[in-house]
């Protein structure tokens, strides 16, 4: 079973991927290849941004629904 990427290095390979194919010095298969796992990339990194700002928007949603600005504050450990 392989670990789940952090969202950093999801980011950080689509960003060396974008810049392979910025290049223009690749053969077509293999652009095509860099072109599909950067889609997947991108799609996992938005989900995970999408996934971020509702964890956010639930913490900051007051009881009346209406959206409320709070300091964001660690947990103090016991």
């Amino acid at each position: 079973m392989t670990e789940a990427k952090t969202f950093e290095a999801s980011l950080d390979e689509l960003e060396q991927i974008v810049r392979q194919l910025e290049a223009g010095d690749l053969p077509l298969d293999r652009s095509l290849e860099l072109f599909e796992q950067g889609v997947r990339l991108s799609r996992e990194c938005q989900k995970r941004l999408d996934e971020a700002e509702r964890k956010v928007e639930i913490l900051l949603r007051g009881d009346d629904g209406a959206y409320k600005p709070a300091p964001f504050e660690e947990p103090e450990e016991e």
